[in-house]
């Protein structure tokens, strides 16, 4: 794989590390800028999310001065996660640089269903919300429209789901996380499909027992249906945000990256979006902006801003590759490349009173795959500026090169 973004190592400090202040947003979010694109050594015991799956995954998941957060192990980065005498912290060159709470297995895995389904084979605890895939299949998945990023028939491939989860599994196991381990929302994915709903009906039924059931805030996430009456469906089963992702604004990259979404267009996305924002709310529809896949940075922004023109919470992270996927040897973009780019669509949403409160569940609530929340609360967010360039120097990336997929 060629001409892609490199990962820059952490830059080198004359005077030795500097422990971060938990006061100290900015600080906070710097550092967490840092290890999402260097990855942590984990040196002690730490809850992981499963590897593959549909969603950021292979990642270690912590608290860090109390911010939620996920981070790639990495056996060569600067920053090393260790064991204390109470507790654990994130050390570099052997000074202490923050605090850390790690995350114990969660009380409610060890339970089964009726007929002998473990309840972690039916949705995980990521911190403290509660994800799952809800049918783990998808159109693209195997041919030729495969998205580069996305693992979601590795974990099922593997044995660590199951195909599909019933309204009926859900709303059990959503009960037992919320009382066994405090799970304060639900995200409920699903695998696209070729049924004019694209599989909106089935994962807003599942979100609907879980609400009913456990009380929690739900957001479903699926591809734009055929027909926008569907979206009106999902809002009336009482659903409270939705997650329609589009992964990229650069049309060269989505048609290389992801070719199904790209033909379902970006015009499409947006009419989809304004839509459901009439319905449930600004802030409440969100969309995944993934960094580090060659895209260009001015026009990313730009979209962005559309996008929160409008109410869409554009929930920017930075590329978290997945063992298995297509795109499993992309580095992470690095900190120089990312920080700029969260800062300007921070001050977007600033100044559209929109942040990861509004979003009530979902991603965008939780946060803890980006640093965009912190940089907004940091109030370090101008909506001008230039750019950081990704290292290698180029203002912006050259398109991703990507090898044959399967059925190409």
């Amino acid at each position: 794989m060629t001409d892609v973004l490199d990962s820059a190592p952490a830059r080198p400090s004359s005077e030795g590390p500097t422990p971060v202040d938990s006061t100290d947003s900015a600080a906070v979010a710097e550092l967490i800028m840092e290890l999402q694109s260097v990855g942590l050594r984990i040196e002690t015991e730490l809850e992981t999310k499963r590897t593959g799956g549909a969603g950021p995954s292979d990642s270690g998941m912590l608290w860090i001065e109390g911010v939620p957060v996920t981070v790639p192990p990495s056996t060569s980065s600067p920053y090393a996660l260790l064991a204390e005498d109470e507790g654990q912290g994130i050390y570099r060159d052997g000074v202490k640089i923050a605090n850390v709470s790690g995350t114990r297995r969660p009380r409610y895995y060890d339970l089964t269903t009726a007929d002998g389904i473990p309840y972690e084979q039916i949705a995980l605890l990521h911190l403290d919300s509660l994800a799952s895939t809800v049918v783990q299949a998808c159109n693209y998945w195997g041919n030729s429209d495969q998205c580069g990023f996305c693992g979601i028939g590795l974990s099922l491939k593997a044995g660590r789901t199951i195909a599909k989860k019933t309204p009926e599994m859900l709303a059990e196991v959503a009960v037992a996380a919320k009382e066994l381990d405090g799970a304060v929302d639900a995200t409920l994915t699903t695998g696209s499909s070729v049924a004019p709903d694209r599989g909106a009906l089935y994962v807003a039924r599942c979100g609907q027992a879980v609400k009913e059931a456990a009380g929690l805030p739900v957001e479903v996430q699926f591809e734009p249906p055929r027909d926008l009456k569907y979206i009106d469906q999902v809002h009336d089963m009482g659903l409270d945000a939705l997650g329609i992702h589009i992964e990229s604004f650069d049309p060269k990259v989505l048609a290389k990256v992801a070719p199904g979404k790209f033909r379902t267009g970006m015009d499409t996305y947006f009419r989809t979006w304004e839509y459901a924002v009439d319905l449930f709310g600004e802030g409440r529809v969100s969309t995944y902006v993934i960094l580090g896949l060659g895209e260009d940075p001015e026009l990313t922004v730009e979209m962005c801003r559309r996008a929160v023109d409008i109410g869409v919470y554009p929930f920017v992270v930075p590329l978290r590759p997945v063992a298995g996927s297509l795109l499993e040897d992309l580095p992470a973009p690095s900190r120089e490349y990312t920080e700029p780019i969260y800062r300007k669509v921070a001050g977007f949403l600033e100044e559209k009173g929109l942040g990861a409160d509004t979003a009530v569940a979902g991603c965008a609530r939780c946060q803890a795959c980006s640093s965009l929340n912190l940089v907004q609360q940091a109030g370090n967010a101008p909506a001008c500026g230039s750019f950081g360039a990704p290292a290698g120097g180029a203002a912006s990336a050259p398109l991703l090169q990507i090898g044959k997929r399967p059925g190409a």
